[in-house]
């Protein structure tokens, strides 16, 4: 058998869960499968920090194309080389592609139908056309959560059930619960500006996140006495910001909320790890990958009550009213005065981990395709 599969997307120097389910499922793919051959499409050639793992069953096609990578260049090359099968690990397909060609697609989230007005115009009818379009085509559809299994069928009345199949994201547990010493852990804290205990954000910046109510529970925290904490927004400005960091520079306690931008994959299990308490106040989320992260760093969790996180999250988080500052803060404060309670949470958050990881997603989605 012969599987195309786009990665285009390691190609970028964004990393996000998307890249990391796509670099983690390429990196296990070859170890499970060394007959069929794999055809690795982007356009230059990979981000080093997403670079998969390279087996000899692998062929790296790099095909550089100016515009319209998906539709133009990757399509006239699926239509000549005729593969067996397409992976496309994003909402897009080649409209052009031939029928002969089995294409799976991987559907993370369907934010820009709940919230359109977060997403820049341009991006917000991309995603509409291109989603709409991949749903119609494809042969078969991963969903991420039931949560997104829902909203296709919701959304794509048309879609006939059993051609979705629900496989969850993983975590790199062992990367995340691995002990550094205290010396490199005070380098890296110091490197970001933390200098006191913090409740941390992990993921781009943007509206659908939700961190002005974040901050905003913060504030009121500041403002009840606690002066000795930071509030730690881990990640890079993503589009429509504007608002969110006028609030920053607005508020009272600016210096002690941190922007770390762009946090290595070295960094980060540190970061987390040294943290009071995550909090993931996101409006909507497909998945929610840093939710496992916390939890293999031993750390409470809090997520707004919406969407996926409520699945994934299940018992191993405290679930607070997604645009509720004060009821962030009441979860926050209970998390901070109450270590029986944090401790039990933690201990909910690593028995839930064995339900999530990559070896199992990897070979849940290499079987899916093939099948």
């Amino acid at each position: 058998m012969r599987i195309a599969i786009n990665c285009a997307d390691l190609d970028h120097n964004r990393i996000d869960g998307t890249r990391v389910y796509i670099k983690e499922c390429l990196n296990r793919f070859g170890a499970f499968d060394n007959s069929n051959i794999f055809t690795l499409y982007h356009k230059i050639e990979f981000n080093p920090e997403l670079k998969p793992k390279i087996y000899s069953n692998y062929q790296d096609r790099p095909i550089p194309y100016p515009f319209w990578w998906v539709q133009t260049r990757l399509g006239f090359e699926l239509n000549y080389t005729l593969p067996d099968v397409c992976w496309m690990p994003i909402q897009q397909v080649p409209f052009l592609a031939e029928r002969k060609t089995k294409i799976v697609i991987t559907i993370h989230d369907l934010a820009f139908k709940y919230f359109p007005q977060h997403f820049p115009l341009r991006d917000r009818l991309k995603l509409d056309f291109f989603t709409e379009t991949a749903v119609k085509r494809a042969d078969k559809i991963i969903a991420i959560s039931e949560a997104t299994k829902s909203d296709i069928l919701k959304f794509y009345p048309k879609t006939k059930p059993e051609k979705i199949k629900v496989i969850y994201h993983g975590v790199d547990a062992e990367n995340f619960s691995r002990k550094t010493i205290s010396e490199k852990s005070r380098k890296v804290l110091k490197k970001y500006g933390i200098k006191a205990r913090y409740l941390l954000y992990v993921g781009a910046l943007q509206p659908r996140k939700n961190l002005e109510t974040l901050v905003k529970a913060f504030e009121k925290l500041k403002e009840s006495g606690d002066k000795k904490i930071q509030l730690v927004l881990a990640g890079v400005p993503a589009w429509k910001t504007k608002k969110l960091l006028e609030k920053i520079e607005n508020s009272a306690f600016k210096k002690d909320i941190i922007l770390t931008g762009k946090v290595s994959f070295e960094d980060l299990p540190i970061i987390y790890q040294k943290a009071q308490i995550f909090v993931f106040p996101s409006l909507y989320e497909g998945f929610g990958i840093p939710i496992l992260e916390a939890w293999a760093s031993k750390v409470p969790v809090i997520v707004a009550d919406n969407s996926s996180l409520k699945e994934i999250g299940g018992e191993g988080v405290l679930k607070f009213e997604t645009r509720n500052s004060y009821d962030l803060l009441k979860k926050i404060n209970i998390l901070l005065k109450h270590d029986i309670i944090k401790k039990e949470l933690i201990e909910k958050g690593t028995k839930n981990l064995a339900e999530f990881n990559w070896e199992k997603c990897a070979r849940e989605t290499l079987n899916f395709i093939k099948s």
